[in-house]
């Protein structure tokens, strides 16, 4: 919300405070506080009117500073709150007369306790300010108090994330609402709104509150980044790293890692698409022409009308389509697929369990006691009230019942449109913070039940919020059928990479319309080079036959090549577990160094070793920027030298698919599925490796353990290659050498000369 008319006025009715000075100042319990009146204290008069605020610095880990602002102390803290991680650190603090200062790690804040303001420093350096009249709380005469705060940008900063945002790719010149919305990809609403940015300046801000955050990005103070929530409190979280990877590594300890997904789910998943006609002839039909067509597929997915129209969510199998689906289930599991249906968190009128749920106080309430309804989506349709532990068990029950007949997963769908007025939540819950939040609480009820069914969960979610990252897979939404709108698919998932999501995935082809031929092949390659890939759409089907044989011949072509990448890919999927670093990255997460990544929205790189740049034009051209260094093609093997921009053709069979210099890249033995032993007799090829320089590449287990190591140094025109871990085979390349020899079991070290 901006509040200041220009640089001197305030809008029409709006009164701002701002801290003056820093009055008081203690330390205890691992808490800087400070009494921040809002005007100078000359004299005892002075001390008789407000506001005055309270200023309190923390850290629950290293190189993270809580900072909490508050005016008045005695309003009810209502749930729900924001899960975060925290340890014992040791913090240093400085109380004196001019200034007070509090460190974590290499992170400090220091106060100017005579005239307000507040710095947050990294080795001496400043990262960003607080400054005068930057924090503050907001009386308005229409929209009730906020608190507000600052925070400086420098010349050429950029600010990334906040969430899984559809416009322009760096947000300064942004106003940014945190509110779940089902707006499409098409607009700057967002499914996914998470209160965290990240700058190319070693920081991240974490904004700890789950209700509506109000952003203004480099607008209201083109120089500043603003934050504002409604009532009398505001925390956020300023979050130091010397790289944006050590930013999201701090971000995610403190909200949470991505779980990590099975194998399986890498594959190609296929989807009945939304309101088309199917039943179980339509799918085999489906399966058959995959099969015959030597087009692998792991999982097949049945859309909303799996159900009986106007009984979702009733967890029933539509009889009439589906009179076996046990059986059914069965003969799916007998061709090798796993099986994923929709869901939503939403139960219509007409659904037999409308009447359960009320009865037993499961759906959400309004004030006088009645079920909340409304006639979007499903006609008077309720909401699961999942603050109701009893309710969770009662929809978890629903869905173990699914998972006993032969269901694999669940398409978690909506979750947005969650009402603020005239609302009860089961557990007191203020309805505004539960808005967001509801997203959170739907999500980790289906993993976690899938999880304890099966200890192998994987949903297929929509909405998110801060935390969701550790429910994977998240996927962009309801996006159109035009190169446009790949294109803004893209710009959504790189900004939801860069706020602590590990894994994405779109709708190939785009969900509304019937994609054009060139369009649909484009985004095969787009939708087969990440992390999870689907074919799904809005009212047409997605096979590829019912476009043109080359269509087949291009999905044939970049399945079997992720499968191939998959003990590569699979342990980047490891890593983004562990260390919350994502499979797909902005060029600025890899290159934070070259300013010319920093605005870079139509190209990625696919884990640290793989650039990606899809092609969004219909006649072929692409246009994409390569760090400095000796690329290498990967479907040619042609060395490329970078440091300059590249524009090339490429037909449907071909992308710009770079590896990078000094790579050591692991290719599986096997091109028709996902989940498979990468360590039997995987190749390991050498890319541009320099002299002097090592590269190394762990080949995974599929429960994502080490099964071995290799490691490749060069020394002039000798690499000595080593092992660690098992004693299997594996063959070994140099790209643009005819070097490819097999390394057997038995050689842990082995010597090779560049001729």
């Amino acid at each position: 919300m901006k509040f200041s008319d220009g640089a001197w006025l305030m809008q029409p009715g709006i009164r701002a405070a701002y801290p003056a000075e820093g009055l008081e100042a203690s330390f205890a319990n691992g808490t800087l506080e400070l009494c921040a009146p809002t005007r100078h204290i000359r004299h005892r008069g002075d001390t008789l009117e407000g506001p005055i605020l309270t200023v309190k610095l923390s850290s629950p880990l290293a190189d993270v500073i809580r900072v909490r602002i508050e005016h008045f102390t005695g309003t009810e803290a209502r749930g729900p709150h924001f899960a975060v991680t925290s340890s014992n650190v040791v913090l240093e603090h400085v109380i004196a007369p001019e200034m007070a200062s509090l460190t974590s790690g290499a992170l400090t804040a220091r106060i100017n306790r005579q005239n307000w303001s507040v710095e947050f420093l990294a080795n001496a350096q400043v990262l960003t300010r607080s400054p005068s009249r930057g924090m503050g709380f907001i009386r308005t005469e229409n929209a009730g108090n906020f608190m507000v705060e600052q925070l400086t940008l420098g010349v050429g900063e950029n600010v990334y994330g906040l969430g899984e945002r559809f416009t322009a790719f760096v947000k300064n010149g942004q106003h940014v609402d945190i509110w779940n919305r089902d707006g499409g990809t098409g607009s700057d609403q967002a499914y996914k709104n998470i209160p965290f940015y990240l700058t190319n300046r070693g920081y991240g801000v974490f904004v700890n509150q789950p209700e509506r955050v109000e952003f203004e990005v480099a607008t209201e103070k083109v120089s500043r980044v603003q934050f504002s929530v409604a009532g009398e409190s505001l925390e956020y979280f300023l979050i130091y790293g010397a790289t944006p990877k050590e930013i999201l590594g701090k971000y995610t300890a403190l909200t949470g890692r991505p779980a990590l997904p099975p194998a399986w789910t890498f594959g190609l998943w296929l989807s009945t698409s939304f309101t088309t006609n199917y039943d179980e002839a339509t799918v085999n039909g489906f399966l058959d022409g995959m099969n015959e067509r030597d087009l692998p597929l792991s999982v097949f997915h049945f859309d909303c009308f799996w159900m009986r129209a106007f009984h979702w969510c009733d967890f029933e199998w539509d009889p009439a389509v589906f009179p076996d689906p046990k059986g059914m289930l069965t003969r799916l599991h007998d061709r090798g697929l796993k099986v994923c249906v929709w869901i939503n968190p939403y139960i219509a009128q007409r659904s037999k369990l409308f009447n359960e749920g009320q009865a037993r106080g499961y759906l959400l309430k309004r004030k006088d006691g009645s079920v909340w309804q409304w006639d979007m989506w499903q006609p008077g349709m309720a909401i699961v009230d999942f603050t109701n532990p009893a309710a969770c068990t009662w929809y978890a029950s629903h869905l173990t019942r699914l998972m006993d007949m032969g269901v694999d997963s669940f398409k978690t769908d909506f979750g947005e449109r969650i009402p603020t007025q005239d609302v009860q939540w089961f557990d007191g819950s203020d309805p505004a913070r539960m808005h967001n939040y509801y997203a959170f609480l739907y999500n980790q009820i289906v993993f976690n039940t899938l999880q304890a069914h099966s200890n192998s969960a994987t949903v297929f979610a929509r909405s998110a919020t801060a935390g969701s990252q550790q429910f994977p897979v998240h996927w962009g939404g309801d996006c159109d059928s035009s190169f446009e709108s790949m294109a803004e698919s893209l710009r959504g998932g790189l900004s939801l990479c860069l706020s602590g999501f590990g894994f994405w995935s779109h709708d190939i082809g785009g969900f509304e319309g019937m994609p054009p031929l060139e369009l649909y092949k484009r985004w095969i390659a787009f939708g087969l080079l990440g992390s999870h890939s689907r074919l799904h759409g809005s009212t047409s089907y997605r096979v590829p036959w019912l476009f043109d044989d080359e269509a087949v011949d291009v999905l044939r072509h970049f399945t079997k090549l992720k499968y191939r990448l998959m003990p590569y890919l699979f342990q980047k999927a490891v890593e983004a577990h562990d260390t919350g670093i994502p499979m797909m990255r902005a060029m600025m997460l890899e290159f934070p160094s070259d300013p010319m990544s920093d605005g870079l929205d139509r190209q990625y790189m696919l884990g640290d070793a793989l650039l990606v740049a899809p092609v969004f034009r219909s006649d072929d051209t692409v246009t994409y920027y390569l760090p400095t260094g000796t690329w290498t093609q990967f479907l040619t093997g042609l060395p490329v030298t970078g440091g300059r921009w590249i524009t090339e053709q490429h037909d449907f069979l071909s992308v710009p698919l770079l590896v990078r210099p000094n790579t050591l890249l692991v290719l599986g033995s096997n091109i028709d599925r996902p989940d498979y032993d990468y360590g039997a007799m995987p190749t390991l090829v050498l890319y541009a490796l320099e002299d002097g320089e090592s590269a190394s590449a762990i080949v995974p287990t599929l429960p994502g353990e080490t099964d071995f190591t290799v490691k490749a140094t060069r020394q002039g025109d000798n690499i000595s290659i080593n092992r660690l871990g098992n004693a299997r085979a594996f063959q070994f390349k140099i790209s643009g050498t005819n070097i490819d020899q097999r390394i057997d079991k038995d050689h842990q070290e082995i010597r090779l000369e560049i001729a």
